[in-house]
């Protein structure tokens, strides 16, 4: 099997909801309704954007991260030409759907390599298209859809990651640290203050998650 993840900016209320944000949307699709986990400083406005479009019929939040359930799917607004092109090459999406940076983030399955380079071609001859991540997969243990190191982590926001991931190239974590927050700070081009909050809102997410499961 051959899997690829890949951003697709195909037009959408959950793709839009992200656009110019550090937000993400999770999707599990029920067929009469979804449920959302969305994450990031600008929750709040997206879920607004949710609401507008497909409607909210629960919700539970906590800090910046929101659960919700919709009052309808979001298949209902029309038909999705991704997921007739998913068939047509005869692979598989596997959940959740994840939406950021005005993209829907695809994780894509397909039993061919072959199929799973038209289904790419077909995708991005009508939509601009990111690969982000394409392997083999090769082993049961470590490659059980819903048992994987992305879905075991806690969900970041693209700037969150950034901060973390730079602060870790700089030597930020190193003993003793080889940068300090104000040297990455101005590597990324942000105030301090500004990247200190998002590296802690990172932390304190991976902390969480571990804690969880320890």
């Amino acid at each position: 099997m051959h899997e690829a993840v890949l951003g697709i900016e195909h037009p959408g209320a959950y793709a839009a909801a992200t656009a110019g944000t550090d937000t993400t949307v999770e999707l599990w699709c029920n067929d009469h309704c979804d449920l959302l986990h969305v994450g990031g400083e600008e929750s709040a406005k997206v879920v607004a954007h949710v609401e507008e479009a497909v409607g909210v019929r629960e919700r539970i939040a906590e800090g910046d991260e929101q659960l919700l359930i919709t009052d309808a799917c979001l298949k209902e607004r029309g038909d999705d030409p991704i997921e007739t092109t998913l068939a047509d090459h005869d692979c598989l999406l596997v959940p959740p759907l994840r939406y950021a940076e005005g993209r829907k983030w695809c994780r894509v399955l397909a039993l061919d390599a072959a199929n799973l380079t038209a289904f790419y071609r077909d995708v991005a001859a009508e939509f601009p298209v990111v690969v982000d991540a394409k392997r083999e997969v090769a082993s049961v243990r470590a490659d059980r859809p819903l048992l994987t190191l992305d879905s075991a982590l806690p969900d970041l926001s693209p700037r969150q990651r950034e901060a973390l991931l730079t602060a870790v190239e700089l030597g930020y974590y190193e003993i003793p640290r080889d940068a300090t927050t104000a040297e990455i700070a101005t590597e990324l081009g942000v105030e301090r203050r500004t990247f200190e909050e998002h590296l802690r809102r990172a932390e304190n997410k991976l902390l969480r998650s571990f804690a969880e499961a320890m």
